[in-house]
């Protein structure tokens, strides 16, 4: 009873998170406008005989690339243990709502699942109904980001295989720099970033940055770079702590003291208002994670060949020049009929060398296997090197082992709403709170809801 009470409080958790965010992406693997009005279903393999069948859920239609690939790749490799994948895409909402509910009623789940980071903790409760991937990890434990791989497990346990490494970078528009004769690469610590930010500013009237209201994305990042995170290693929260304070309070400064940097038109950097807004070259820099490059490319076709990346500057007291933040993790349920074929067909799919790979070619994701960085094919021309450059793998190569991850629980999705729907808001926005009240509300909330269902 007390498992059936908890999956039913986290679905109405889900639902009113779903109201709140306006169906936007928590993670950040797309943006809301990838995610479909209506189901889509792709199907491989269906002319093969004696094929097995896999059925995949994915919130993003983009991701169908990787697996319609894959299947492809694996009937040709291994044609005597042919595979019929049928890949169905819901609106983010939907599919993960759908999946708690198969879980709670022990029937209806797919074989395999992506599953969103901020989402991924709610499938952690109770009797985890998804299979661990230990036995493919462990073996590449040298050349995978450990970080990204604890964000989907638990007790030990790779519950998920990562789409992306997710590297935080500072985006500069190197034309507004220039003009404020401000060189980036004297930017070293985020001091430097706001004495630069006021130079940018008296010179060219711009502001350095924007800074969300209605997500988490400008302020998660300086959390776990502080080596911080909103909950320790024994669960316990930790979201009003003194380095979460002073990272928001930097945020708060920038906008409402330094005046360098303004709240994002629109809330958030997936809004149609912050992409005209940036495409016009509305400010002179932004802090998001790598597979944000995307976004430039589709939404802000103006700035190619004016953006250049650049790790983070460095946090007082830390040596991280980066973060891995968003994305999804995909899994496999138990209850898949042919759990391990579509453990190896995920691993083959999402960590082996060519699977990796495809990641970059396909969808220029970061993938989580440093190995491959330097292979001919990542080096091969393509959109992002024409919108940004070809420097993209030498930076990532310098900072691979500064990267800081994030301790992820069962309660990290109130945490994201209170920081989306009230935190954000009345410290950025509304400058109504300081970040030490708004912080310690929020965090007030979380302990109520968390004691309420021991």
């Amino acid at each position: 009873m007390k498992k059936l009470w908890v999956v039913c409080i986290s679905l109405c958790i889900l639902l009113v998170l779903a109201a709140c965010s306006g169906n936007k992406e928590a993670g950040g693997d797309s943006g809301n406008e990838n995610a479909p009005d209506e189901n889509a279903t792709a199907t491989v393999g269906d002319d093969l005989e004696n094929a097995t069948e896999l059925t995949f859920w994915t919130f993003n239609e983009l991701h169908m690339q990787i697996y319609e690939d894959a299947t492809e790749r694996w009937n040709e490799e291994f044609p005597d243990r042919p595979i019929k994948l049928v890949a169905e895409t819901y609106p983010y909402d939907q599919m993960h709502n759908n999946l708690l509910m198969a879980f709670q009623s022990g029937s209806g789940a797919p074989d395999l699942v992506d599953i969103e980071v901020g989402r991924f903790s709610s499938f952690l409760q109770g009797e985890i109904q998804l299979e661990p991937m230990n036995e493919y990890t462990e073996p590449l434990k040298d050349v995978i980001i450990d970080t990204r791989f604890d964000l989907y497990g638990k007790d030990g346990k790779h519950y998920a295989i990562p789409t992306h490494l997710g590297a935080t970078v500072v985006y500069y528009n190197q034309e507004i720099m220039d003009e404020a004769g401000v060189d980036i690469d004297a930017i070293e610590t985020w001091a430097d970033y706001v004495e630069a930010g006021k130079t940018v500013l008296e010179v060219t009237g711009k502001p350095m940055t924007t800074v969300e209201t209605d997500e988490h994305w400008s302020f998660w990042p300086l959390v776990s770079q502080s080596g911080s995170s909103f909950f320790d290693e024994n669960d316990e929260l930790t979201l009003d702590n003194e380095k979460n304070i002073e990272a928001l309070q930097f945020l708060r400064d920038m906008v409402h003291e330094h005046k360098i940097a303004v709240p994002t038109p629109g809330g958030f950097h997936h809004s149609e208002e912050y992409y005209g807004f940036m495409n016009d070259g509305g400010a002179a820099s932004l802090t998001m994670p790598l597979w944000y490059m995307g976004r430039f490319i589709d939404y802000m076709p103006d700035l190619k060949g004016k953006m250049v990346m650049k790790p983070m500057p460095l946090w007082p007291g830390s040596d991280a020049r980066t973060t891995g933040m968003g994305g999804t993790g995909t899994s496999v349920t138990s209850q898949s009929e042919n759990v391990e074929l579509a453990k190896e067909f995920l691993a083959y799919a999402k960590l082996s060398e060519e699977g990796s790979i495809q990641l970059w070619k396909l969808l220029g994701f970061d993938p989580v296997r440093t190995d491959v960085w330097e292979s001919p094919e990542l080096q091969e021309d393509n959109p992002y090197f024409d919108y940004f450059g070809d420097y993209i793998w030498d930076m990532l190569g310098e900072i691979k082992d500064q990267v800081n991850g994030v301790e992820l629980t069962e309660f990290t999705t109130e945490v994201i709403t209170e920081l989306q729907t009230n935190v954000m808001h009345s410290v950025i926005r509304e400058d109504s709170q300081t970040p030490e009240e708004a912080l310690k509300q929020a965090a007030d909330t979380i302990r109520a809801k968390m004691e309420s269902t021991k």
